[in-house]
This record gives C-alpha cells, structure tokens and sequence, in this order.
C-alpha cells in the first residue's frame, strides 16, 4: 500500500528495469520460514481504515478461516494492515493499539487467532510514518523497539511498507529491520513492500520473505493485468524463502467479473504468489470461496519446488505460461488477455515435456481428466484462463543444465529453458567454481563476472561439454547453445561477443571478449 502520487514514479521505474539487464538474483533468507508462499488474509483491499477494521472483524476472519475451510485449504495467516495502532507512541517510545479498535489490544487478537490454529499478523513501514493520510508512527529508527514488542506480542508475520522513508536507502532500512526481527528469537516472516521502486528482486532474498514487485493492486482489470504483465517477466528470482509478490488477492471484491477473477488466482497461483485474500470474507459469495479453495491451483501454488511460471509465449494477447513442478508434471496456463474468446494451443513439447506416447491433461478448474498425444487447445473466454496439469514424459525436455557438484558457485535457479522462451539464472556468492553438463537446445542467460567465460574442458562430445564459469558480479549477458550444439550471442555489444563464429559441436573455437578482459576459449 503507498500513496497513490507515488505510483507514477514507481511505474516509469519498473518500465526502466525491464528495458535493462538485470543484476545476479541473491539467496533466500535464512530464517526456515515461507518455503511454499505465504497464503492467509489482509483487510486492507476491503476495509482500508474504516471503523469496521477492529477486533471482532478480525477474530470473525478467524472463525470463518475454520468454518469455511480456509484453514483446511492452507491459509494461515490472518493480517491486520494499517491504522491498528494510535497516532503517538507512548512515553517510552512503544506502540499503542487504538483502544476503540482493539480495546483488549493486539496480543489479546493473536492470541484468538492462534487458539484456531493459525497464525498472526501485523504492519508498519520503514518510514517515520505509515501510509494512511491519518499519521501513524513507522519503524524507523525504531527496529529493535518495535520488533521485540511484535514478538512479545505473538506477531508471526510482518508487512513493512516504504511510506515516509525520508530518503533512507531501502536495503539499509529493510536490513535494519530483518536483524532486528532475527534478534527477538520469534520466528516472524519478513514482508517487504516497497512497491518494486528500487527492483527488489536483485537484492531483497537474504534480507525477506517476499517482496512486492508492483505497485498497489486494485479491484479492475487493467490493475491486474498490468500486474501480470510486470510480475510474469521475474520468475527467475523466485524460490522457496523468497517470493516475487504481484500484491494482495482482490478476489470476490467486486470490480472484475468471475472469469477476471479465476484469472487473478490462476496466475498468482502460477507466479508462486503469496496468497493473500484481500475479500470481505463475512459477505463473500459462495463463487469466492469456489475460487479461493481451488485444491488444485492452490497446490500449484504450494508445489515445495518453488519455481514461479515462465511465459512460454505471449503473443497477440494469448499468453501460455508453464511451471515446473516437484513430481515432474507441468502445471500450464493458458490466458487469453483478450475481450473477445479465442482458442489458443500449445503442446506438450512447448511447454517442456519429453517425447511419450501420451499425456495427461486434469482440467484445474473442472477436475475432469483427459489424455492426448500432445496437443493442448482449448477455447479461452474473454479475460479468461483454462489451467492444466501435465503428467507423462519428463518435464526436462531435454534443454537443461545438470550441476555436477553441488553447494559451490553457480547455481541453477530454475534449470529448464526452451527455445525462444525463459533463461536460466545462476548466482554466484565467492563459492568456488562448479563444473555443468549442457545438453543439446534452449536458451540460457549467463551471469558472468568481469573475467567473463572460462573453458573448463573445453574439448568434449556434443551434448555432454563441461564448462566452468567464473562469476564476479559482472553484468548479466545472454547466449544461445543451439540445437546443433553451436554457440551464437543473443545479444551483441554487450559483454559476449562471438569473435569466431558459431561452429561444429566438440570442434570449433569460439572466442569471446568480455569488458576489455583476454578472450576465451570455448568448444
């Protein structure tokens, strides 16, 4: 949530970052928690601060998490967003809830809400105010204070938001406030929401839980799909302990029809999203709770693989997305971001399945099953997507990286890359070098330091090279090997540079020159 004359400014910027290379992806925070995304509740899409945000509202979300099977689909946490608190601290500089709100204060909430067996959360922001025009106290300067009283509390979540930050730079104030929470003992899931202003993606996985990479979602249809469109392009920075987050649920709010909405899910549940239902679930519709208890998008979702969906292709407003999943099926969407319905069709090869004889396709919205040889097609409505999962063949459709150590330099993030479609992301953090298996087609993107590309063994069969690259923080650079083996640059005058051409699988030289470094030399 941020005040609404900032969002311009955050959308130029995130227009800016796609237009650019970005930087290596860091680790997940350490803390063990938010392995699958976090999936619960937050009132501010449907209460924001009006009166009805109190105690008994919040302890009926509670109640209806147990009766409506909530709980039992997997939602967890129930948040309580901005305006909780009073507009001053106390005399020894603590937080205090607002007594016509919470008269038996916030532990006595949490408390409620972890006798149902679930968990609690709460807000502030990294600023010296929160967002709401009222005025209430943020946590800067204020971390330690603030993080033992959540604790102390019984607080299991934390959404931090980027209001009134006075400048401060976001990673300082964030770090600031992940130590502070480690340091109370109480594990406590870190929310970062800085609307995506400063690409969090590239910094914010040791230091949160989830980061917001958009701006604030709202009940219409532009406001999502422009979400989906920002969202879609990250899926390389998603993993278990640190998830891209496109923002709350708006399901069954009102401003989009039920189609829109099974959309909304469907490809939250397919970009790895944290769910966060954002609905009056007092008064929601029997249709809302059909789509916020769909079983099968939401073990989508929670697949413990951790990898967001990659858009296979988007193209005259027919979106297909793939997401690899632990058990070797394929979860696929097919979206059609279109007013008017249109059949759109895919395969099993495209979407990265290996050769078999037939596959399964389980309809995620009907539940009905059927086989084909391949083809997946499917007439889409408007605004519409038809969700399945693919089982039979490998998901590794023969474009893969496989590490022949593990626990070193480079690490596969998501290691299925396709033709024309998403890249592979490696991390490197002063880990010594590893040693890769290419097999033969697909797409990687490499990020390689500023001693660029380094054979390893750079004479071996087709299909079985072994390279090793040196990483050191050097700008992020792309490649293709091709489906003959041959290496040729995606991207020219940038850091690779083919200097011999593109040659015969196990034969030929490849040189490459890398910010003014020695060439290389490659098989």
């Amino acid at each position: 949530m941020f005040v609404y004359v900032k969002r311009i400014a955050v959308v130029a910027l995130l227009l800016v970052t796609f237009l650019v290379s970005p930087a290596r992806p860091a680790l997940a925070l350490d803390n063990g928690l938010a392995r699958t995304p976090p999936m619960g509740f937050n009132n501010w899409n449907s209460t924001q601060c009006r009166a009805e945000f109190n105690e008994a509202m919040v302890k009926g979300i509670a109640d209806l998490f147990v009766s409506r099977g909530l709980k039992a689909a997997g939602y967890q946490y129930v948040n309580l967003d901005d305006c909780w608190a009073r507009p001053q601290r106390d005399g020894s500089g603590n937080l205090v809830p607002d007594p016509a709100r919470f008269p038996n204060g916030i532990k006595a909430v949490a408390d409620y809400v972890h006798g149902k067996g679930l968990k609690f959360g709460i807000y502030t922001s990294a600023g010296t105010m929160t967002c709401s025009p009222i005025g209430f106290p943020g946590g800067l300067d204020h971390e330690d204070q603030d993080a033992k009283l959540f604790a102390s509390w019984g607080v299991d979540y934390l959404k931090y938001d980027n209001c009134n930050n006075q400048g401060r730079d976001a990673v300082e104030r964030y770090t600031r406030m992940r130590d502070a929470l480690a340091r109370t003992g109480r594990p406590i899931v870190f929310a970062i929401c800085e609307w995506g202003s400063t690409r969090p993606w590239l910094w914010a996985g040791p230091v949160g839980n989830l980061w917001r990479s958009t701006g604030d979602i709202e009940d219409n249809w532009n406001s999502v799909l422009n979400i989906i469109r920002q969202n879609s392009v990250l899926a390389p920075y998603a993993r278990p302990g640190a998830w891209n987050d496109p923002d709350m649920l708006e399901v069954g709010n009102g401003g989009l029809t039920d189609t829109e909405y099974r959309t909304h899910f469907a490809l939250w549940a397919m970009m790895s999203a944290p769910l966060l239902i954002g609905s009056d679930l007092r008064t929601a519709s029997n249709a809302t709770f059909d789509i916020l208890t769909n079983a099968g998008l939401i073990a989508v979702d929670q697949d413990p693989l951790g990898h967001q969906a990659y858009v296979v292709r988007n193209s005259s407003g027919q979106w297909v997305f793939s997401k690899v999943l632990s058990n070797g099926d394929r979860a696929v969407a097919l979206f059609n971001e279109n007013a008017t319905a249109t059949t759109i069709t895919t395969s099993a090869a495209q979407v990265g399945m290996n050769a078999a004889a037939s596959y399964g396709l389980r309809d995620l919205w009907t539940g009905s099953s059927s086989t084909t040889s391949g083809a997946i097609s499917v007439t889409v409505p408007a605004h519409g997507t038809a969700v399945y999962r693919v089982s039979g063949g490998s998901a590794y459709a023969g474009r893969q990286l496989v590490s022949q150590a593990s626990g070193q330099c480079l690490d596969v993030h998501d290691n299925v890359v396709v033709n024309d479609g998403p890249v592979e992301i490696f991390t490197c953090n002063g880990g010594a070098n590893q040693r890769w298996n290419f097999t033969p087609a697909g797409e990687l993107r490499v990020y390689d330091g500023t001693r660029c590309l380094d054979v390893f063994n750079g004479n071996t069969a087709a299909g079985t090279r072994v390279l090793q690259w040196e990483c050191n923080g050097g700008a992020n650079q792309q490649f293709r090997l091709n489906a003959n083996g041959t290496i040729t640059a995606v991207q020219s005058g940038l850091c690779l540079d083919v200097n011999g051409g593109a040659t015969t699988p196990g034969t030929g030289i490849i040189i490459w020159t890398c910010h003014n470094q020695p060439n290389q030399v490659w098989s």
